[in-house]
């Protein structure tokens, strides 16, 4: 067996405070990087192995435009997001699909109502169905397809671990991280999904988060470009009011959680932070990886006191807030 996260690897990031009252834990761990790419900080053990779940969509979107996939701008950014399905989201994967002479039936993804509540109430008030292309990785299967349209590899199938666009983003994802993929498993929307430790997600993702538009690699061009397609259009990597959007919008960063409690921060210095809550929720992720990279002089307190007042962290009790969710103080 794999020796996989455990309660052993993990210590406290988090706390739920209910009228002074501590009612839940967070346990994780978490490791920062500094803008050169040095480990300034360890919590627990960031060299147990993690699935990065929706964090390692970076890695995939940039393999993904290296296998010849031509997008910018929004279209970019839609192939590293877990967006919330909203109109404007489906509008620009299925400009994607076009542009590529495929359609929604093409895509991989399971069929799925929008988590944007107010489309969901739409769509089904207009007697709608579930479809692909609501499904919060449509953009990064469009991206796939686009890819394998581009490089003459057949589109069936474009999600076995052994179809020749998989074996090329797997190569990316390690020349990237720097370490050899310890174990493959499927993730949510069907795609492959790659075991590493959180320190190699961090080396990943430092290395696009820091990369330079201008590098004479073409690796690296294309992750700066990544970047700024996403910083630009920040709408378009979850949604209005969603955490990874927020954090863009009021910290100027690169942000993308994953499911099960991961996140992945890059400050505009090149700072970066990689987590994993041992319980799986990401309700505390976002202002810890914050914390986090105001911790190692990447952002200043009061960014992180204006996102805490943005994201939806406030405890409730008969409609009044009576605490917070909130890092541990140890951080």
């Amino acid at each position: 067996m794999l020796e996989t996260f455990t309660v052993a690897d993990a210590v406290e990031l988090a706390v739920v405070d209910r009228s002074g009252f501590v009612e839940s834990r967070h346990a994780g761990a978490a490791i920062v990087l500094s803008s050169d790419g040095e480990v300034v900080g360890r919590w627990g053990n960031p060299d147990a192995l993690i699935l990065p779940r929706s964090s390692l969509k970076p890695l995939q979107a940039v393999a993904c435009i290296t296998a010849g996939a031509e997008l910018a701008g929004e279209q970019l950014a839609l192939a590293t997001a877990s967006h919330v399905g909203t109109d404007r989201h489906a509008e620009v994967v299925r400009d994607v699909l076009t542009a590529g002479g495929l359609t929604e039936d093409d895509l991989g993804c399971p069929p799925a109502w929008p988590s944007d509540t107010a489309t969901r109430d739409d769509m089904v008030r207009e007697h709608g169905a579930q479809a692909r292309i609501r499904m919060n990785c449509s953009g990064k299967h469009a991206a796939m397809l686009r890819a394998c349209v581009a490089t003459g590899w057949p589109t069936e199938g474009y999600l076995d671990p052994s179809h020749p666009l998989q074996l090329h983003i797997r190569e990316v994802v390690e020349r990237l991280t720097g370490e050899k993929i310890a174990h493959t498993s499927i993730d949510g929307c069907g795609a492959p999904v790659h075991a590493m430790t959180l320190s190699a997600l961090a080396r990943g993702i430092h290395r696009i988060g820091s990369a330079s538009e201008r590098s004479p690699f073409a690796l690296h061009r294309v992750a700066g470009t990544l970047v700024r397609a996403v910083k630009e259009n920040p709408w378009t990597i979850e949604g209005p009011g969603r955490p990874d959007t927020i954090a863009i919008e009021t910290l100027g960063v690169f942000a993308k959680g994953g499911a099960e409690g991961i996140m992945v921060m890059v400050a505009p210095d090149g700072t970066t932070v990689a987590l994993k809550m041992l319980d799986g929720s990401g309700r505390a992720a976002t202002i810890v990886a914050a914390t986090l990279l105001a911790r190692a002089g990447a952002l200043s307190d009061a960014d992180v006191s204006t996102l805490t007042g943005t994201l939806q962290l406030e405890v409730l009790g008969g409609g009044v807030g009576v605490g917070m969710i909130r890092p541990s103080a140890g951080l």
